[in-house]
């Protein structure tokens, strides 16, 4: 494991948000991208056609071993927002209306509205309802949290046919009970949807162990890989659920009979071959996923030293953050909100000057003033700021932070940003 940061091309307090956002890639697999995009560019038909499928199935088993699962369960799509469209998109609805979404009301705002469309669109086939949950809470609240919601839909007569969760919840970012709520739903007979969006690179993610129903998690956040790429997991119990690809393209077997497809044949399943090619698009991001999980071995020493390097920092450097704010790091009591990559210190502001405004005027001035941004969200009456660990930074990058965030705060309460 490496102990020094690693060279990149951008500021080190610029990363200290960039991972739980975007991500960010290191030189030499930006540079194995572009070899890729070159070869499709020199010769398109051969590479696209015949090569390309050869290489990113080599990347669909790296990332099967990464994960613990079989190779022809896994799939890649552009983010993870994209694989909770093809599952909630594809699965079909009971016409007597009973059929109900269940969702935690800390969920990534596109994928609510994601739900939010699949009810819209379903003409009274299926509704959605919440579970509220407000942190600090421990990990048993939420499994009880969940219980409490089955039964509440059954109470009125609905039935839950799926739950949408996360590993990592994004604002704020801390540690989901992901295994919990997977078995949870699994006892239940509920499809359980797991949102890894913060998933793959910054925790361990053993598939065969958890045995969701679906589950997605971006590789451009964490892994390394550039963006944009995430894996898309489907048993083959629940394959036939997901008939198609977004878009719908040459792999969709239509139930009317086939039609012609001018790509070259192919033996793989129904679910390969629709996630495989799904138009004219980058997909050199997908074909660095082998590059990307080999890298981290050669050059960082493996999964186990960056998880325990990464998360032990975010504890630190939320604690360092927390003491130059004077105020506190949101966490539980058994502290497992915090076994992520990923910390939330509580910003020294009133929550009445923590208007949308308020907070798209500190953004905004990080980025112009400070060249850095930081991700701000208003939690349970208090105005919370996420910072992200990784490999190149340390608890000096935190304190910088910190020191930021405080003249920030100060110059909110002058009166600026209102």
């Amino acid at each position: 494991m490496v102990d020094k940061p690693l060279p990149y091309e951008f500021s080190r307090q610029l990363a200290l948000t960039l991972l739980g956002s975007f991500g960010a890639a290191p030189r030499d697999i930006r540079k194995h991208m572009r070899h890729h995009q070159d070869l499709g560019e020199a010769m398109p038909d051969s590479y696209l056609r015949y090569e390309y499928p050869i290489i990113l199935d080599e990347c669909r088993d790296a990332m099967a071993k990464f994960v613990n699962a079989p190779t022809d369960t896994i799939v890649f799509v552009s983010n993870a927002t994209t694989g909770i469209n093809a599952v909630l998109r594809d699965l079909t609805w009971d016409s007597d209306g009973k059929d109900e979404i269940l969702y935690f009301s800390t969920i990534y705002g596109g994928c609510a509205k994601v739900i939010d469309y699949v009810v819209d669109s379903s003409l009274g086939k299926v509704s959605s309802r919440p579970i509220d949950i407000t942190y600090p809470c421990e990990d048993e609240d939420i499994v009880h949290a969940f219980h409490a919601a089955l039964q509440s839909s059954v109470d009125a007569g609905k039935r839950v046919k799926i739950c949408i969760f996360d590993v990592v919840s994004s604002l704020p970012g801390v540690l989901f009970p992901f295994e919990a709520i997977t078995k949870a739903c699994r006892d239940a007979g509920v499809l359980s949807l797991v949102d890894g969006a913060q998933g793959v690179g910054m925790v361990k993610i053993d598939l065969k162990s958890l045995d969701p129903d679906f589950f997605v998690s971006n590789c451009h956040k964490w892994l390394f890989v550039p963006r944009s790429c995430a894996v898309f997991y489907v048993p083959l119990r629940n394959q036939h659920r997901v008939r198609s690809g977004i878009p719908t393209s040459h792999g969709y077997i239509p139930k009317s009979g086939s039609r012609f497809n001018p790509l070259p044949p192919s033996n793989k399943s129904a679910f390969v071959t629709n996630f495989e090619f799904v138009g004219t698009v980058d997909s050199s991001p997908f074909v660095c996923v082998k590059e990307a999980i080999e890298w981290r071995e050669r050059v960082l020493g493996g999964e186990t030293g960056i998880m325990e390097y990464t998360q032990t920092l975010a504890q630190e450097g939320g604690r360092a953050v927390a003491r130059i704010l004077e105020t506190k790091v949101l966490d539980n009591k058994s502290q497992t909100m915090s076994k992520c990559a990923m910390t939330n210190v509580a910003l020294p502001i009133d929550v009445d000057l923590a208007t949308p405004s308020t907070q798209d005027w500190m953004m905004r001035t990080m980025v112009k003033e400070y060249k850095t941004f930081v991700a701000l969200r208003v939690h349970a009456g208090q105005l919370w700021c996420r910072l992200s660990a990784q490999v190149y930074l340390d608890v000096e990058d935190f304190e910088w932070a910190g020191h930021m965030l405080l003249e920030l705060c100060e110059r909110v309460r002058r009166g600026e940003g209102r």
